[in-house]
């Protein structure tokens, strides 16, 4: 054991500064807040947007374009998609049950089945969103479409 490889015990050394605890602590009276203002008052808390009573960025920069309230986003399903659920699982109907239990979307999203890629199983699709080319793609392939 030397000099060097010395260290105090776990829990000996109190890491937390003792404030307000008279002047003498060298911590005492404003307690390192310093002097008045808003930081120096108890309940203070910092917001990440608030720039000391000047005009906040997001409020001095313009507002551009237009975004709709009422505005559905659908998760795009490629046909391509459909025939590796065919290839993996065997799977020959496809509805939303079928795409939440296989992870394909989640149970709260809107799916809309678009052509992109190649089909060559024979599916029964269960969809109600579904694009004029997937449609003429399922049914080239022998399968067949319905609302849901």
């Amino acid at each position: 054991m030397d000099l060097f490889n010395l260290k105090p015990a776990p829990g000996s050394v109190k890491t937390n500064k003792r404030l307000g605890r008279g002047t003498g602590s060298g911590r005492g009276g404003t307690s390192t807040r310093g002097h008045k203002g808003a930081k120096s008052r108890s309940g203070f808390k910092n917001k990440r947007h608030f720039e000391g009573g000047q005009m906040p960025l997001q409020m001095r920069l313009p507002k551009r374009g237009f975004k709709n309230v009422n505005r559905k986003e659908y998760t795009a399903v490629n046909v391509s998609v459909l025939q590796n659920l065919h290839d993996k699982h065997g799977v020959s109907e496809v509805s939303m049950e079928t795409l939440i239990k296989y992870g394909v979307a989640s149970t709260n999203e809107l799916v809309k089945i678009l052509a992109n890629g190649d089909l060559k199983a024979k599916l029964t699709v269960k969809f109600t969103n579904i694009s004029p080319s997937a449609k003429a793609k399922i049914e080239a392939a022998g399968g067949s479409v319905s609302a849901e």
